[in-house]
């Protein structure tokens, strides 16, 4: 997969474009420019509650963003706000990969110096004899 930050808004589901509902509400599905993963798209949806109305993704898709507008005026303020949150989300999405990244690089750091375990462990096997 592409660097989770590539993930934008790369126009409309062409098997869904913008349609007046009866309601008079105006469905938009945004298409992604990549699918975005599992716990990204679960970040995106909470994400998404701060704005009216919300817009949210099928986590198990990943691939559309759902949302609506009543008026067609606000269909640029809705995909404005829909790539601020994108933006927020690959930033937060990214801080924990990086933030992961960091804790395990310092856990094997921790194992692998002179008082680390795997060195204690490395010394202990090297020290076995199986000539008997």
């Amino acid at each position: 997969m592409s660097d989770i930050n590539d993930i934008k808004v790369i126009g409309f589901d062409n098997d869904r474009p913008p349609r007046i509902r009866k309601e008079a509400y105006i469905d938009l599905y945004f298409q992604l420019s990549q699918k975005a993963p599992l716990d990204w798209c679960e970040d995106f949806n909470a994400l998404g509650r701060k704005v009216n109305p919300s817009p949210k993704i099928d986590k198990n898709k990943g691939l559309h963003i759902e949302t609506y507008v009543n008026n067609m005026s606000l269909i640029a303020q809705q995909l404005a706000s829909v790539k601020a949150l994108l933006l927020e989300c690959n930033q937060q999405y990214q801080q924990k990969i990086d933030e992961k990244a960091r804790i395990l690089a310092a856990s094997n750091a921790s194992l692998q110096g002179q008082d680390g375990e795997q060195f204690k462990l490395n010394q202990i096997v090297d020290a076995l004899s199986f000539d008997d």
